[in-house]
């Protein structure tokens, strides 16, 4: 059984398809302009309908759009009341009407529950969609550690902890665009980090229970720019300030809800040392790096376990 997923998310269009073991996933970055920080909704909006056609192209030339069975797409951001973001409508438009054009049945998800499914699938951990446990949520619009318990085919996701205001991924992009990087930057500081001559370290956030403030530290980087820090000696600030962070709330998080596992998803969890830490400190489970970025792998093992159990679209 062969099922279609999509998901448009505000800086990646994306097309996959699963057939419960393996699967196929085909991306591409929106464009944003050197020296920007994003992408207004409707720019996002209007590349994705652009970019769209070109990926369902690549995928029907590799012979991955065969014998479909059921179709389904991230809807929003989380999967709770007021989640919305109207770059999605790309993605859940273009996949209700091929449902009802093929006259397959339709499946809904939120962007996150799609990040956690992919995760635990490229880590070779899809049984911990149906066992409670900790996740984090590292993007460049969101840092949110998550409490996840199974809910039908699909999980639920409680928010514990995580950043107050600016995302990790944001102060990563941000650094990176004064050091004249290009946006998203988070490849680019990854890089960096490895040149950097280790005497510039990281800021101690202070928590407040799970919680914590990352706004303060996009002024200390500009300090450091001001300064005259060689770049990799900045980059290596701004990401072992993002570690420490989240290395001491999981620690704090595992004291609280013990024996559970952590799962590690979004762009900024493809960040190699924060992989590294993070698995020696808190045995975390990593996705692989092309499935902890933004994909639609997620919403199509989502809407396979739906179709699987026999829920209805």
């Amino acid at each position: 059984m062969v099922v279609l997923g999509l998901d448009t998310s505000n800086y990646t269009t994306s097309v996959a398809v699963f057939d419960g073991c393996d699967g196929h996933n085909e991306s591409r970055l929106l464009d944003v302009k050197a020296g920007e920080l994003g992408l207004r909704q409707s720019d996002a909006l209007f590349q994705h309908v652009k970019r769209m056609p070109e990926l369902f192209e690549q995928m029907r030339q590799q012979g991955w759009l065969r014998n479909l069975r059921g179709i389904g797409a991230s809807t929003r951001p989380r999967a709770v009341e007021g989640s919305y973001m109207p770059c999605f409508l790309a993605g859940s438009s273009q996949g209700q009407s091929l449902a009802h054009t093929l006259g397959l049945p339709f499946y809904v998800h939120s962007h996150q529950q799609g990040h956690l499914a992919a995760a635990a699938w490229s880590a070779g951990r899809l049984d911990l969609l149906d066992r409670p446990f900790l996740a984090w949520h590292l993007s460049g619009g969101t840092t949110e550690l998550l409490l996840v318990e199974p809910e039908g085919y699909s999980v639920k996701a409680e928010i514990i902890g995580g950043s107050s205001d600016i995302s990790a991924g944001q102060l990563i992009d941000r650094t990176g665009v004064l050091l004249g990087l290009q946006f998203p930057a988070g490849k680019a500081l990854d890089a960096l980090y490895g040149q950097a001559t280790g005497r510039q370290q990281g800021y101690r956030v202070k928590l407040k229970e799970l919680t914590f403030s990352l706004s303060g530290m996009e002024n200390q980087v500009q300090r450091l720019v001001q300064q005259g820090l060689e770049k990799p000696d900045i980059a290596k600030f701004a990401l072992d300030t993002v570690i420490n962070t989240v290395i001491e709330t999981t620690r704090q998080a595992q004291k609280r809800w013990p024996n559970l596992p952590v799962l590690c998803s979004g762009g900024v969890a493809s960040n190699t040392q924060l992989r590294k830490v993070m698995e020696q400190r808190c045995d975390a489970i990593f996705a692989q790096p092309q499935y902890s970025t933004d994909n639609a792998m997620g919403t199509a093992i989502l809407t396979w376990r739906a179709m699987a159990q026999g829920e209805k679209g």
